[in-house]
């Protein structure tokens, strides 16, 4: 899949086209927008910790940093899978258990996604017809109702299965899920529920940022509009949600949202590879000296309880 988004996006400009963007690129903005993206990781693993301590668990803010980006590092092979390794990385080296770890990620993303939603909601209000249209073109609403339908029925069928029976694996799961809903709801028990909600917003700010700050690196962007912006990201991130870190697909996503405000396709796909590349380098470097370090950072731990 990421083979052909790639060579989808490098049919609409020749691979000459774009390494001339690359090489006129300002990257003094580049290397900001790098920076905010760097705030917001850094933040993501100390905000972890707002959720960890209800639940009995004072981890290291430098366990909690690396397991971030280890998990950046393993959603570009398996989507969604680096998630799990962040989890595993606490019970690894914090003795936190799987499932209550696993379960206070999933409340995380419960947050971030309702953040998500404020700013579709302001980005709606903003520029609605450009929203519209972009979302009847792409997704057809009956299709997505029938798949929820769908799934919803799969659901309830397989939770009353579970709930019914008393064999080993149905124990099992009954015991992952308890620990994982103890997680969730460890976001109405912390002490810190207002750091917590400023270090959300915070984290998507930098976000935003680092999007808009890396738009100044190509002179052909530099009179983008602030809607194209935020519907950009939007789509963007989508395409990060839906793909393997986004491999391919995010520079498409960029293209089809500035599209709609007329941007020509040579700049907005250069650009889409210019933040993907530039935020992709910084989880490479970031995640892989976190998959080093973690065994020295917790080398005295691990001799004492080996």
């Amino acid at each position: 899949m990421g083979v052909f988004l790639i060579w989808y996006s490098l049919s609409k400009v020749s691979l000459s086209e774009l390494f001339t963007y690359f090489k006129n690129a300002n990257y003094s903005w580049i290397v900001l927008g790098m920076f905010c993206g760097l705030l917001s990781h850094l933040s993501r693993g100390y905000r972890w910790q707002f959720l960890l301590e209800p639940l009995g668990y004072k981890v290291k803010l430098g366990n909690s940093i690396m397991a971030v980006f280890v998990a950046y590092l393993i959603n570009y092979t398996i989507p969604r899978a680096g998630e799990v390794a962040r989890a595993s990385v606490l019970t690894t080296y914090e003795n936190v258990p799987f499932e209550k770890g696993f379960g206070t990620i999933v409340a995380e993303r419960v947050a971030d996604l309702l953040v998500m939603i404020i700013i579709i909601l302001i980005t709606l209000f903003i520029q609605f017809d450009f929203i519209y249209q972009f979302f009847i073109q792409k997704f057809n609403p009956l299709h997505i109702v029938l798949a929820l339908f769908v799934l919803a029925v799969l659901a309830l069928v397989g939770f009353m299965l579970i709930k019914s029976s008393s064999s080993a694996f149905a124990l099992k799961i009954k015991t992952f899920v308890t620990g994982l809903l103890e997680g969730v709801l460890s976001i109405f028990k912390m002490k810190k529920k207002w750091a917590f909600i400023g270090h959300t917003l915070f984290i998507w700010s930098m976000y935003i940022a680092m999007f808009y700050f890396t738009t100044f690196s190509l002179t052909e962007l530099h009179n983008i509009p602030f809607g194209a912006i935020l519907i950009g990201f939007i789509s963007a991130s989508f395409s990060i949600a839906a793909t393997n870190g986004g491999i391919g697909s995010y520079p498409i996503a960029v293209y089809a949202a500035f599209s709609l405000f007329a941007i020509p396709e040579a700049p907005s796909i250069a650009y889409g590879w210019i933040v993907w590349t530039s935020q992709t380098l910084l989880i490479i470097l970031a995640g892989g000296l976190s998959l080093l370090l973690l065994p020295i950072y917790n080398r005295n731990k691990q001799s004492v309880n080996p």
